[in-house]
C-alpha cells in the first residue's frame, strides 16, 4: 500500500519548508547562536507546517552534532525523528484534544522530572494546544514558566487566542501563514517530476486553487488525482470532474456570450451547468474567478503571464481577447454583479433562480445600456408649464452642456439684465395670482419646507393694487407668517420672493386668521375677484341663547404695549389703499429693515387685519341691570315658545298634582 504523498515528501529540515521563511530563518539563527528558548508556540492554518517544524526543531536540538540549524540525518536521534522513523523516547508528542485535563497535566509534570533517556533534551510537543482546558493550562503554568534545564515545550495550534495569556506570554510565538500559490505551484511541479507523472496544462492550477494555500490539502488532492489516473497521466477533464470546477470551455462560452450580449448563448450555458449536475454556486465562483483574471489581463496586458501563473498560453490569448471585448469598466461592473449574486446565493433554496437572474442583470449592458445614453438627456429636459411668458435668463449660449436637439425657441420678452423673472402680459390681479399659486408654492417648497407648511394653509382672498390679502386657518400659522422681531427674513419674505420670481410683482401683505371671513380660493367671479360670503362679514349674528353667543364671540385683541424708545425702530407700514371690505390695517412693530427693490422707494411689510363693527349698525341703547334681566327673561320665553312650541304652566288649566313620597311605604 502506497504512503500518502504529503507523508512521503514531509520536510526533514528547515531548508525544505516552503512558504514559511519568516519562521524558519529566525529559528535557524537562534539555533546557530545557541539562543533557544525553553517554550515555543507555533500557530497558523491547517497543513501549513506547524507540527513538521516542531519535529524539525526537535531534531536540530537533539542532533549529535547540535544544537544545529541543519540536522545531520545520520545520528540515532535524527534517524528516529525522520519521516520514516518510529519516534524517539525523548521527544513526546501529545494530542491535546484527548489529553486536555488537569490529570493529564499532572502526568506530564511527573514525566518532565525525569532526565532524557539518551538525547540532550526531553521535548514535549503539544498538538492542538487550544483544546487544553484553562484548568489544564493552569496546572502546567509553573512547569512552563520554570522548567528543568533538560525540558523544552513546543505548542502547536490553529487558534492561538484560545491559549491562555499566561502561557502565551512565556513562549516565543511564531505565526505560520498559508503558502503562496506560486511557490505551491512550483512545489507540485517538482513532485510530479519526482513521481514521473505527466499532467496536462491547467491541472496543477486547479489543484493549487483547491488546496487553498495548505500544503497538506494540496498534496492530498494531487495524490487523489494521480491515484485515479491511468498511464501515469492526469488529464484536464478528469481534474475538472473530480475537483468539481467548471470546465474552461464552458466558462469561455458564458463569458463570450455575455461580452457579445448574446442572451440565448448565455442562458444556454446556464442550462448546460444545470443539466450536467454542477453546483450553481460553484459555477458563480468560477465565473467570478474568471472575471478577476480578465481584469488582471486588461490591466497588465502582455505581462499577464507573470501574474497569472499556471494558465496555458492558448487560454491566456483567449482571455486577452475576452478582456478587450468586455472593456475594463464593464468587467468591473460585471464582477460586482457576480459578487453580489454569490452573496445572495448563500443558503438560497433555489440557486438556479439566482443564477438566471444574475445572467439577466449581466446582459443589461448589451440590451438596455445603449438606448439609456441617448434618452437620458431628453428625459431630463423640463416640460414647458402653462404659465405666463418667461423672459430667458441672461446666460450665454456656450453654457449648454449637451448638444441635445431642442425645439425652436419661442420669441418672448427681451432679455433683461436683472435676475430671471416672469414678465406678466397684463395687470396682475387675483385671478392671475390664483392661476400661478401652485407654481409659487412649488418655489417655496424648494426653498424652505417649513415656510411651505405655513403658506400652504393660507387662502388667497384678493390681490388689489399690489396688496395681497391672505387668510390663515388658525392664529398659529398667521403668527408664523408675520415677521419676528430681530430675525431677518422670514416666511413672508420667502413668499414675496416666490411671487416676484413667478409673476414679477412685488406685493405687500394683509393677514388675518379668521377663516370665516373669506371664501375658498377656487371660487372666482368673472371679474377675477373673490366674492364674500352671502351674509355680510360684520353683520350682527343671532344666537339661540346668551350662553351660545358668549361661546362664539371672540375675546377682544389685547392692546399692544408701546414700543421702547431704546429698541430698534418699528417696522414701517406701507400705505395700502383704502379698503371697503371691512378690513382694518394695523402695523406690526419690529422685524428690522424691510426688503425693497432697487428701483423702488416704497417700503412694504406684513400687516395684521382685524374685523371692525359694520358702520351701518346703530349703537345699542344702554340698559340698567333690572332692564337687562327683564330682557333676558323675555328672550328666554321667546326661545321656549318658538323652538320648543311649549306653554308655561300659568297659561294652562292645571289639575291638582298628587305628591308622591320618595320614602318606601311601611309593610302591613
Amino acid at each position: 500500500m502506497a504512503t500518502a504523498l504529503y507523508r512521503r515528501y514531509r520536510p526533514e529540515s528547515f531548508a525544505d519548508v516552503i512558504g514559511q521563511s519568516h519562521v524558519t530563518d529566525p529559528l535557524m539563527t537562534a539555533l546557530r547562536t545557541n539562543r533557544v528558548n525553553h517554550a515555543y508556540l507555533f500557530s497558523g492554518p491547517r497543513g501549513c507546517g506547524k507540527t513538521t517544524s516542531a519535529r524539525i526543531l526537535a531534531r536540530c536540538l537533539n542532533c549529535a552534532e547540535g544544537p544545529t540549524d541543519t540536522p545531520c540525518g545520520k545520528c540515532p536521534s535524527c534517524i528516529e525523528l525522520s519521516r520514516d522513523g518510529g519516534g524517539s523516547l525523548d521527544v513526546v508528542e501529545i494530542d491535546a484534544a484527548s489529553h486536555n485535563g488537569v490529570d493529564d497535566a499532572r502526568d506530564l509534570r511527573e514525566r518532565a522530572v525525569f532526565a532524557p533517556a539518551r538525547d540532550r533534551y526531553k521535548i514535549f510537543i503539544l498538538d492542538e494546544a487550544h483544546m487544553v482546558t484553562p484548568q489544564g493550562f493552569n496546572a502546567l503554568l509553573k512547569l512552563v514558566e520554570e522548567p528543568p534545564e533538560h525540558v523544552k515545550f513546543i505548542f502547536a495550534t490553529t487558534e492561538p487566542e484560545k491559549v491562555i495569556g499566561t502561557i502565551r506570554s512565556r513562549t516565543h510565538h511564531y505565526p505560520f501563514r498559508l503558502i503562496p500559490p506560486a511557490q505551491m505551484l512550483e512545489y507540485c511541479e517538482s513532485l510530479c517530476v519526482s513521481e514521473k507523472i505527466a499532467v496536462e496544462p491547467g491541472v496543477l492550477a486547479l489543484v493549487v486553487r483547491a488546496g487553498g494555500g495548505s500544503a497538506r490539502d494540496t498534496l492530498s488532492l494531487l495524490d487523489q488525482l494521480i491515484a485515479g489516473s491511468e498511464n501515469d497521466a492526469v488529464t484536464y477533464e478528469r481534474a475538472v470532474s473530480l475537483l468539481g470546477y467548471t470546465h474552461s470551455a464552458l466558462l469561455d462560452e458564458a463569458v463570450d456570450a455575455l461580452a457579445a450580449g448574446d442572451s440565448a448563448g448565455a442562458f444556454a450555458a446556464v442550462d448546460r451547468v444545470i443539466q450536467t449536475g454542477q453546483d450553481p454556486r460553484r459555477f458563480v465562483e468560477d465565473l467570478l474567478e474568471r472575471l478577476r483574471d480578465l481584469i488582471l489581463v486588461a490591466a497588465t496586458g502582455a505581462n499577464a503571464n507573470a501574474v497569472l501563473r499556471g494558465i496555458p498560453a492558448d487560454e491566456l490569448e483567449r482571455m486577452q481577447a475576452q478582456a478587450k471585448n468586455f472593456g475594463s469598466a464593464e468587467l468591473s461592473r460585471a464582477a460586482d454583479v457576480v459578487n453580489s449574486s454569490l452573496t445572495e446565493m448563500t443558503g438560497a433554496t433555489s440557486p438556479r433562480l439566482h443564477l438566471e437572474l444574475m445572467i439577466a442583470r449581466l446582459l443589461v449592458r448589451a440590451t438596455g445600456g445603449a438606448p439609456a445614453v441617448a434618452v437620458a438627456p431628453v428625459a431630463s429636459a423640463p416640460a414647458a408649464p402653462a404659465k405666463p411668458a418667461v423672459a430667458p435668463a441672461p446666460a450665454p449660449a456656450p453654457k449648454v452642456e449637451a448638444p441635445v436637439a431642442k425645439p425652436e425657441p419661442v420669441k418672448e420678452a427681451p432679455v433683461v439684465d436683472e435676475p430671471k423673472v416672469v414678465v406678466p402680459t397684463g395687470p396682475v390681479g387675483t385671478r392671475e395670482l390664483l392661476e400661478a399659486w401652485p407654481a409659487v408654492l412649488e418655489k417655496i417648497q424648494a426653498k424652505s419646507r417649513a415656510a411651505w407648511l405655513v403658506v400652504v394653509s393660507a387662502q388667497v382672498r384678493s390681490l388689489e393694487e399690489d396688496v395681497l390679502t391672505l387668510v390663515f386657518s388658525n392664529e398659529a400659522d398667521a403668527a408664523s407668517f408675520r415677521p419676528q422681531k430681530g430675525v431677518p427674513g422670514g416666511v413672508h419674505e420667502i413668499l414675496r420672493q416666490a411671487i416676484i420670481d413667478t409673476l414679477g410683482v412685488r406685493v405687500a401683505f394683509k393677514v388675518s386668521s379668521d377663516s370665516s371671513a373669506t371664501a375658498p380660493i377656487d371660487r372666482l367671479t368673472e371679474t377675477g375677484s373673490v366674492p364674500v360670503a352671502e351674509a355680510p362679514v360684520n353683520a350682527p349674528r343671532e344666537f339661540a341663547t346668551p350662553a351660545a353667543k358668549a361661546q362664539v364671540e371672540e375675546p377682544p385683541l389685547p392692546e399692544e404695549p408701546p414700543a421702547d424708545l431704546d429698541e430698534e425702530p418699528p417696522f414701517e407700514e406701507a400705505a395700502p389703499p383704502a379698503s371697503d371690505d371691512g378690513w382694518d390695517v394695523v402695523a406690526i412693530p419690529g422685524g428690522g429693515a424691510p426688503a425693497v427693490l432697487e428701483d423702488e422707494t416704497v417700503v412694504e411689510e406684513v400687516v395684521v387685519v382685524t374685523e371692525v363693527a359694520a358702520p351701518a349698525a346703530p349703537a345699542a341703547k344702554k340698559l340698567t341691570p333690572e332692564q337687562s334681566a327683564q330682557e333676558d327673561a323675555r328672550y328666554g320665553e321667546a326661545v321656549v315658545r318658538e323652538l320648543l312650541d311649549a306653554k308655561f304652566i300659568s297659561e294652562e288649566v292645571t289639575e291638582p298634582i298628587a305628591v308622591v313620597s320618595s320614602e318606601p311605604a311601611d309593610e302591613a
